[in-house]
């Protein structure tokens, strides 16, 4: 795919467990083979430009000093594990130089044009980092029904203890995306989901976004801030932020 994909998604998460929470937000994700794509279409642009586009350092390594696909590369290979087909990001925009992306996702297929492994990018409000790569033992095509675990070791919410594990499944198709991520946890824990259309990226699709989400990823902020002020009026216990993970993935 050299082609800029647009999702206009919709996000929805819902804490289980004695103290429920819910929210559910329209959210604008792009879709690019970051090695292959062009760098500019129409006002989109990488690495440069304040309006609407994405920069290679947000993603693939640490916070503002990633590497893009070069990390993921390096990352699976020291796995022995070779990528012999694309490498699609899937991320929020930079909107008027601003990004947050609570989770952004690298889809790797394999020879056949077949999803077979996904590394989940996690970034949480202090500016930590973690990801989880997702894959089947056998390296076997990703089934929109399969389910992949993952331990839970990086700290995300300041309401939610380390524990427990992540449930992904992921449901890729050439018109839309469907993600599904819960964490599981004995006395309750979070659903998560990501769902949308992908459809070509163009200047309308763009001002489209930025009518609708002018604040773009510090709406996201924003709302995050939000629901975390509702959990602690409702008595949610806060867990300040321990010492992240040395290991950038798992």
């Amino acid at each position: 795919m050299s082609a800029i994909e647009h999702i206009k998604g919709s996000t929805w998460h819902g804490r289980k467990g004695d103290l429920k929470n819910a929210f559910r937000y329209s959210i604008d994700y792009l879709c690019l083979d970051i090695e292959n794509s062009p760098p500019k279409k129409g006002i989109f642009k990488r690495d440069s430009g304040w309006l609407f586009g994405l920069y290679g350092r947000d993603h693939g390594g640490p916070v503002g000093r990633g590497r893009g696909a070069a990390w993921v590369r390096d990352v699976v290979a020291g796995y022995n594990i070779e990528l012999p087909g694309k490498i699609l990001l899937l991320a929020q925009p930079r909107i008027f130089g601003h990004v947050f992306n609570p989770v952004s996702f690298w889809l790797c297929y394999d020879a056949q044009d077949r999803l077979f492994l996904v590394i989940a990018e996690v970034t949480n409000t202090f500016g930590d980092r973690h990801s989880y790569l997702c894959k089947h033992k056998d390296l076997r095509p990703i089934k929109p029904s399969d389910r992949l675990k993952a331990d839970k070791i990086f700290h995300v919410s300041p309401f939610q203890p380390i524990q427990g594990a992540y449930e992904f499944r992921f449901d890729i198709r050439p018109e839309k995306i469907g993600i599904w991520i819960d964490l599981q946890m004995p006395q309750g824990g979070v659903m998560a989901t990501l769902t949308g259309p992908r459809r070509g990226l163009s200047n309308f699709s763009i001002l489209g976004a930025l009518l609708r989400r002018p604040f773009g990823s510090r709406r996201v902020l924003g709302l995050i801030h939000l629901q975390a002020l509702r959990l602690w009026w409702k008595g949610a216990k806060y867990r300040p932020r321990p010492t992240p993970p040395k290991a950038e993935i798992s």
